[in-house]
């Protein structure tokens, strides 16, 4: 296996569009790392620079020890798994694991052991005398990995495996990748637009957003710690609920915020509470989770009025999509709350959320987290 490293690596295309800009991190060995954001924020472009098949505009990318910029793509020993499978139709899956191991002109008793341990592994032994249009679209992506795997890499790249999967093989399919992981300790690149993949996944996540690295850090972290408002309303499901805002300081020293035409005070165990003595003008939005609001009692410390927008019940909760009234020439406010079971609300009701404003997480102009 083997340690990857990107060192303000840059790749600009004829006409000035930039696929990653001043981008630097660090993939452990035997790490599963995910690379996430929406399209054409320079994923593809990450693992077509590590692969070889593009060389960067600037910038240092490491395999190991080796700095690989200059090597060909044979020469990197890495192995990649794209979204359409890209197997042999007019081989069968033994044809189609073995085929590399030929190409490297090994002998065919190495061959045909190596083949058929990868193929227990990934327990698709069933499946080695078929071709691909016999098998079914999750078949085929365990045999693609297996193609891969079969190898031995160094470095594991998948881009998008699992895009073309129904939803209900997408969840068994990406647990098998999290088992495989696991079980080889390959280093492994997983690039996906899709947040859940990302947050069930990945050991850390990295963020890209315009070709630029906007965060990396466990999928826990970047959920409750966001470091802008960009990652904030990219990852969750729902997403965040972001807003704009302002802080007052009152002459006690309190600090409450707006949200829309009301204000709820800002708990002094807050993390920004200390910035917000200092300089309150810094905060230009904020932003709150779904399970940051839910209904409220008569005596909760912080509460606002809203009208219900729609309801979507999922059986154990519902999300109410609310709107609050605007302060005099600004914009509403829309939340989501996160509420238990199912919610009879219909469009148009007044409700009444508690907000659990230790989890407010405030923005400064340029949407960078306040701590």
């Amino acid at each position: 296996m083997a340690r990857v490293a990107f060192e303000s690596v840059e790749k600009r295309y004829p006409g000035g569009a930039v696929g990653l800009a001043d981008f630097s991190l660090a993939v452990e060995d035997g790490e599963l790392l995910v690379v996430v954001g929406p399209s054409g924020c320079g994923k593809s472009t990450l693992l077509r620079l590590l692969a070889g098949l593009e060389a960067p505009s600037a910038g240092t990318i490491r395999i190991g020890d080796r700095v690989v910029n200059e090597l060909a793509p044979q020469e990197r020993n890495v192995a990649m798994v794209f979204q359409d499978y890209a197997l042999y139709p007019h081989m069968t899956v033994r044809g189609n694991l073995e085929f590399p191991l030929r190409m490297r002109g090994l002998a065919r008793e190495a061959v045909r052991a190596r083949a058929e341990q990868v193929a227990a592994l990934l327990e698709i032994t069933p499946l080695l005398e078929r071709r691909p249009r016999q098998l079914s679209g999750g078949q085929r992506q365990r045999v693609a990995m297996g193609r891969a795997l079969v190898r031995e890499p160094g470095v594991f790249l998948l881009d998008e495996p699992l895009s073309n999967l129904d939803a209900r093989l997408r969840v068994s399919v990406r647990a098998e990748v999290g088992e495989l992981q696991r079980r080889t300790r390959t280093t492994m690149l997983y690039v996906t637009h899709d947040q859940v993949e990302a947050m069930t996944l990945g050991q850390r996540v990295a963020v890209l957003d315009r070709g630029r690295l906007q965060q990396v850090a466990p999928p826990a972290e970047l959920y409750e710690h966001p470091a802008s408002a960009f990652v904030a309303g990219f990852l969750g499901n729902p997403p965040m609920s972001l807003f704009g805002t302002r802080v007052a300081i009152d002459a006690s020293g309190r600090a409450t915020i707006a949200i829309g035409a009301q204000r709820i005070a800002v708990p002094d165990a807050h993390p920004a509470r200390a910035l917000l003595a200092a300089a309150p003008e810094r905060v230009h939005s904020a932003g709150l989770r779904a399970e940051a609001l839910g209904p409220a009692a008569p005596d909760a410390p912080a509460a606002i009025d809203a009208i219900v927008d729609y309801v979507e019940n999922l059986g154990h909760e519902a999300l109410a999509y609310v709107v609050v009234a605007p302060e005099d020439g600004g914009e509403p406010v829309r939340l989501v709350a996160r509420l238990p079971g199912l919610e009879e609300l219909l469009p148009g009701a007044l409700v009444r959320l508690a907000v659990d404003a230790a989890r407010l997480h405030l923005f400064d102009e340029g949407g960078r987290a306040l701590r």
